[in-house]
């Protein structure tokens, strides 16, 4: 779909189209349009009665005027609620849902990428509003995902072996997990999500030893009902080397992802992202108390997600671990 703005030829095709009583996906394909594209032109304009090219190309030309004031430049009481929202790192999609649907006594229709502009752009929202955000960077920029060649296990199951089943999200209990580690790599934490339900795990270990990771990793597993205990995917870090004694103390099948391909764990590393909101990667996580870590993975587990069509991951674990009847 093109990002281009209509030319004046294009709105001239589409009021030939309105003449001929051609559909707006007629028109569309024509032009190699989306059809919305050319729905919206019409309805903007008047309608298909009233639709003319000069009138339409004109206003078009006076909307792209620059420069604009943006939404929360024009409206302070809402880039002060926008403001105190990010402050409790609430993510610009969340904020934009919540006030779509007025849930917290103020409605507004606004977009996320809105908000992510005026806190980049410094339009309606200070400097420190970036700090609101999970990542905190200064500027946008392009997503880096090369890392260096992890360690190399012996013996493992490779992810192409997982069950077919594990990729659909259709049931509890197929779970990613990772190690997050804290300031200069002294301290870390295990996240281990569920890939239907996006429930969190946030565990707290000793050290990044494999020992130390076994142990925390099969204290949290056995706390889960075994026939809720069907596969874990990590990546190839040695502090899973012993991923054999893990499926023998759980009961539970561990398959290892292909060297550097976060893609293949997509709930871990997106989870991840969303635990870095209340743990900054230059947090000492030997600081962390164990009552923070359940109030995270409490905030984290009962908010609203988009991928899961706003429910929570809580309420979504629950209605998939329910018995059968």
């Amino acid at each position: 779909m093109s990002g281009r703005a209509l030319s004046l030829e294009e709105r001239e095709v589409i009021a030939v189209g309105i003449a001929a009583g051609r559909s707006a996906i007629e028109t569309a394909r024509e032009l190699g349009r989306d059809p919305s594209t050319v729905r919206r032109e019409i309805a903007r304009h008047g309608g298909p009665e009233k639709y003319s090219v000069v009138a339409a190309d004109r206003r078009a030309c006076r909307s792209r005027r620059r420069p604009k004031q943006s939404r929360l430049e024009a409206d302070p009481a809402l880039a002060g609620y926008v403001a105190q929202r990010l402050a409790l790192r609430d993510s610009p999609m969340t904020i934009a849902i919540e006030l779509e649907r007025g849930i917290h006594g103020m409605t507004a229709l606004i977009s996320h990428e809105c908000i992510y502009q005026a806190i980049y752009q410094r339009r309606g929202l200070d400097a420190g509003a970036r700090t609101g955000l999970h990542l905190r960077r200064r500027k946008r920029k392009h997503r880096n995902t090369q890392r260096p060649l992890a360690h190399s296990l012996q013996g493992f199951r490779p992810i192409s072996e997982r069950p077919a089943i594990a990729f659909e999200r259709v049931e509890a209990g197929h779970f990613e997990g990772d190690l997050i580690t804290g300031a200069y790599n002294r301290s870390a934490m295990i996240t281990i999500f569920d890939r239907a339900s996006r429930r969190l795990w946030l565990v707290g270990v000793a050290n990044k030893s494999a020992n130390a990771v076994h142990a925390a990793l099969v204290r949290t597993l056995l706390s889960v009902p075994a026939r809720q205990r069907r596969t874990l995917t990590w990546d190839q870090g040695s502090e899973l080397a012993r991923h054999r004694d893990l499926e023998k103390a759980c009961g539970i099948k561990v398959y290892i992802a292909d060297k550097n391909s976060p893609w293949q764990r997509p709930t871990n590393e997106n989870g991840n992202a969303f635990v870095r909101r209340y743990v900054g990667k230059g947090t000492d996580l030997n600081n962390i108390s164990n009552h923070r870590r359940r109030w995270i993975e409490h905030r984290i587990n009962t908010t609203p997600r988009r991928s899961l069509g706003w429910d929570t991951a809580n309420t979504v674990y629950d209605r998939l671990s329910a018995p059968t009847p």
